[in-house]
């Protein structure tokens, strides 16, 4: 993970936006960091689903991008977050378009990607 994510996360996100939410991230698995203790401990979610195609330390549920609307239903989250992961997918369209649908709405995406200092919150 970049420290620019951590940095923008800091700087830009309120607990509010997390606060007694369903959080879903993409690409959970910890590779560099992970927003996810930043979240958990001082925002406080209700719920906070880590998916990855790899098992590892923050994945919960193995499972792919392209999946998940299949797996949850649509709007089934508040936030969905994805670090530096659609780089790594196969058809990140696909993936953009399953993040907006398993949104609630009024929910949030926070989405960066490798190679890009510009970090993003979306409000749908």
């Amino acid at each position: 993970m970049n420290v620019a994510v951590l940095d923008f996360f800091l700087r830009n996100v309120s607990c509010e936006e997390f606060n007694n939410r369903r959080v879903l991230e993409i690409g959970s698995k910890f590779v560099n960091g992970s927003v996810r203790p930043l979240i958990e401990r001082f925002c406080k979610p209700n719920e906070y689903i880590g998916i990855d195609i790899k098992p590892g330390k923050y994945v919960d549920i193995i499972l792919p991008a392209e999946k998940i609307i299949e797996y949850f239903g649509t709007e089934s989250f508040d936030v969905v977050i994805s670090t530096e992961t659609l780089e790594h997918v196969f058809n990140w369209r696909l993936v953009i378009n399953n993040m907006k649908y398993v949104l609630k709405p009024n929910g949030y995406i926070y989405n960066d990607q490798v190679e890009r200092i510009h970090i993003s919150r979306i409000s749908i």
